[in-house]
């Protein structure tokens, strides 16, 4: 999205905040004097609703004990369905395809095993070079549960360059041999999104399923899965959507695939009106709700209650062209105070091919979030030089946007970085 106008000034920058119609939703938020957060993109700050809505569900604990199951504020035994009815328009499925439950990995884990069947030739799984480690790992898990060399039966997709996926190469990786294909809907580096509907359309053309982790853009991006015909799709709720850290996850299930057996079943795989029979032959719910396993872990997804309220609100459309505005205006910040300094933008410039982050590349990049976070402004550093940085629409200011860049601009300039060793902490 190109602005109207720029200019690097205090002055603009106030002016964008006067003109932004989200900028009510600030207060909505805990916000710490001096700080500036950019780092949503990997755990989004606790809101005041949040924090009313756990604390709701405490007191239905408090009050009722074992009937709050069925009575309180936030009764239990459907909680997931009425999140799944929320978070559904954000992921562009219908209230029945989508779940709140597990992890992202456990819930990878679940769809996997219930899509996965090799058979004859086709008994690959296609995914990325570029991808998620924890993917990997899952889907070299399975693969060996299977019988499979993962060294063998796992594709990984080259990426040209090292930051972006080409689609052709992908389609191109589509052959008999793959019988699954897991790919995320934006790189966690770079920030490129991924044409999903695209990729669903040259899957099936080909006879093959196709599922997505949305952990980088749930919430920060429209989607349509059920409109693109998507499989399957898996996220976390604890970055853009701030459900808290270690939040329960969420899921999405097409609707043609209800009735299906899941790959791992457990007490809330069960249709609602036949889990308290106590048999031993599962019935599946006719919906997302199967893949469920156990019983939500209430007080994790309490404040998704009150965080998706705001979303409601605040309207996913509204929040994609607020984050598209202030990621253009800090990237033209950068070009305009940062220049031969020795940064390169490595996220798409294009706006369809952007997700909700900017990836700053340098080679003193863990040295210089360190500096940053001396200062109050608090990036995300991804190895090897990636200092990755999420003006979020619901809390971020263009104010902030403008003064995180002069505190960059005054760390390179005066080179406070190098005081720093030029390593990751423990938790990047």
């Amino acid at each position: 999205m190109r602005l109207d106008r720029f200019e690097a000034t205090l002055e603009y920058a106030k002016e964008l905040d006067k003109e932004d119609s989200l900028t009510c939703f600030r207060d909505e938020f805990y916000l710490k004097p001096g700080i500036i957060y950019l780092d949503g993109n990997s755990l989004g700050l606790l809101s005041k609703r949040a924090e009313r809505t756990l604390l709701e569900s405490l007191a239905d604990w408090r009050e009722h004990g074992i009937d709050g199951w069925t009575r309180g504020n936030h009764p239990w035994f459907f909680m997931a369905e009425e999140l799944g009815k929320k978070l559904a328009p954000l992921v562009g499925g219908s209230a029945e395809e989508v779940i709140v439950t597990g992890s992202t990995t456990v819930n990878l884990h679940q769809l996997v095993s219930t899509f996965y069947k090799p058979e004859g030739i086709r008994t690959k799984i296609l995914a990325d070079e570029l991808t998620f480690p924890s993917d990997i790992y899952a889907l070299q898990s399975q693969l060996t549960i299977h019988g499979y060399d993962p060294d063998t039966h796992l594709i990984r997709v080259k990426s040209r360059d090292g930051r972006y996926l080409d689609e052709e190469d992908i389609i191109e990786a589509m052959d008999e041999t793959v019988a699954l294909i897991v790919l995320p809907t934006v790189l966690y580096r770079s920030g490129q999104i991924l044409d999903m509907k695209r990729l669903t359309d040259e899957a099936h053309r080909r006879g093959i399923l196709i599922g997505f982790d949305a952990c980088h853009s749930a919430g920060s991006i429209p989607h349509f899965f059920s409109e693109w015909g998507v499989d399957f799709a898996f996220w976390c709720n604890y970055k853009h959507l701030n459900g808290g850290p270690g939040g329960v996850g969420g899921l999405f299930v097409n609707r043609k695939h209800f009735g299906r057996m899941p790959g791992l079943a457990g007490w809330f795989s069960s249709a609602k009106e036949k889990q308290f029979d106590m048999e031993h032959t599962l019935t599946p719910a006719y919906s997302a709700g199967a893949f469920q396993i156990g019983t939500p872990h209430v007080l994790s997804v309490a404040p998704l209650i009150g965080s998706l309220e705001i979303f409601e609100e605040a309207g996913i459309e509204n929040i994609r062209q607020k984050s598209l505005k202030i990621n253009q205006y800090l990237m033209d910040l950068i070009d305009h105070e940062l220049a031969d300094m020795g940064f390169f933008i490595g996220t798409p410039k294009e706006d369809e091919r952007r997700g909700g982050h900017v990836s700053l590349e340098h080679i003193e990049a863990a040295r210089i979030c360190k500096s940053l976070k001396e200062y109050g402004v608090i990036p995300d550093f991804r190895a090897p030089n990636i200092i990755r940085l999420a003006p979020v629409a619901l809390y971020s200011s263009y104010q902030e946007v403008w003064e995180a860049v002069q505190i960059l601009k005054k760390i390179m300039t005066e080179k406070q970085y190098e005081k720093f060793e030029n390593e990751r902490e423990v938790v990047a």
